[in-house]
């Protein structure tokens, strides 16, 4: 259930939008965004109200969800802005790629790797990432004005955005965010929200990649904490959408909700994995799994209530929630294997020390290189597949905005099956 009053039933649903984790992967969310303003401008709404009221992102998805979100009261313009900014993306607008500060960040933990933990701690060695994202940061200053939430807040373009990390002090799983005054925060086991001004600090700890980059302190409850990536821990990506009031949730995910369990294009390795593979691996859980077991837990949910009478269905804590899930159709560490040779040099060779290849036909590394890989071929081709994926889908979006399906364009090329798209109304526990 929201924090919110409940509405009339002549008012339109609230509407949320979930952008998940992934680094580089999050350009995937930007090819679904254009997509959806194409769609929606096709449809004849281009006039209504933000689509979007409630915007909760996770890692790199908090970052295009907080650009979204202050540019609530022009979303097509800001969708664009967006999209003109990831089709020009470079490694170094998000972290330091030159040799000099390889060898400053990187060789340290190469140091660690070679020589053992002794030396490292004779010598004192205390490496906090293995990249540094101070360009981030830079960036975020620039590109996400903040400033404007509560304007934006207080004139009815948006609702709520949230905002989610990890503490390691605490080991706590929370949501920051900043909206209407009547939310009011949630406690669930291992994971809280606290109503706060978002920042560029939250931007940077809720997409902090464990290792990768360096943790974020951040004040809450009168004490600080140093927080990491939140899609660590993360049991229930959807629900911060939901306890600030979302009626109908659209999900954008950054890799294959549901994998096969073998894909020809990336045969079985009988090798012993290199440390790449086993940090991709790792990588993968925390950023993937989370969305498809909350996926599966609506599923579950649903099937279960059609058994429960309609009486007691009303007189429960349970409400249906439409539900559109959004995930790409290809494996994204394949196309990452083909854009490997763009990193900048000094990258490529830090990360080839621990098994990532610059051959194209080498995915072995790929996943850790596709959460890396800011560099325009990748996030293009990743935009391209959003885009594709979501129009594929035109349909299912339109039905999920309640909007006037436009009438295919006469000569327009045929395209591939969707992609496994979740539309339902789902109803969900109170998260």
């Amino acid at each position: 259930m929201s924090n919110l009053p409940l509405k009339s039933s002549t008012a339109p649903p609230s509407t949320g939008l979930l952008l998940t984790g992934g680094g580089a992967r999050a350009a995937y969310q930007v090819g679904v965004l254009e997509a959806i303003a194409d769609i929606r401008k096709a449809a004849g709404a281009q006039g209504q109200p933000n689509p979007f009221p409630i915007i909760a992102g996770t890692s790199a998805g908090a970052l295009n969800a907080s650009a979204l979100a202050c540019g609530a009261d022009d979303f097509d313009a800001t969708v664009r802005r967006i999209v003109d900014l990831w089709k020009n993306f470079h490694a170094d607008q998000i972290y330091r790629a030159d040799s000099l500060s390889m060898l400053r960040s990187g060789a340290t933990w190469m140091t660690l790797l070679s020589l053992g933990w002794v030396v490292a701690k004779w010598r004192r060695i205390k490496p906090r990432s293995l990249l540094d994202n101070t360009p981030l940061a830079e960036l975020l200053k620039q590109l996400v004005p903040l400033e404007r939430l509560p304007y934006l807040i207080r004139k009815g373009h948006l609702q709520a955005l949230a905002v989610t990390a990890s503490s390691y002090s605490s080991g706590e799983h929370v949501t920051f965010f900043q909206g209407d005054k009547r939310l009011q925060p949630w406690v669930r086991s291992q994971r809280l929200a606290v109503s706060d001004k978002i920042t560029h600090a939250h931007l940077l700890a809720s997409s902090a990649i464990p290792f990768v980059f360096p943790a974020t302190e951040l004040h809450i409850n009168g004490h600080a904490e140093y927080f990491g990536d939140g899609s660590m821990r993360q049991s229930a990506p959807v629900a911060p959408c939901i306890h600030l009031g979302a009626e109908r949730i659209l999900v954008v995910g950054a890799g294959r909700i549901h994998e096969p369990k073998s894909d020809p294009q990336l045969p079985l390795s009988t090798s012993y994995p290199s440390l790449a593979q086993i940090a991709g691996h790792a990588l993968s859980n925390i950023f993937l799994d989370a969305l498809a077991v909350d996926v599966e837990r609506v599923r579950r949910i649903n099937q279960t209530l059609t058994l429960v009478p309609p009486e007691a269905r009303s007189a429960s804590a349970l409400r249906p929630l439409k539900l559109l899930v959004i995930s790409p159709s290809q494996r994204l560490d394949v196309i990452a294997a083909r854009h490997v040779d763009t990193l900048p040099a000094p990258v490529r060779t830090m990360l080839g020390a621990i098994g990532v290849s610059s051959k194209a036909a080498d995915v072995k590394g790929a996943a850790l290189a596709s959460y890396l890989l800011f560099e325009p071929g990748y996030t293009r081709e990743l935009m391209a597949l959003g885009y594709a994926d979501a129009t594929r889908q035109r349909g299912e979006v339109c039905a999920f905005f309640d909007w006037a399906e436009p009438a295919p364009q006469e000569g327009a090329l045929a395209v591939s099956p969707p992609p496994r798209v979740e539309r339902r109304r789902d109803p969900l526990r109170l998260r």
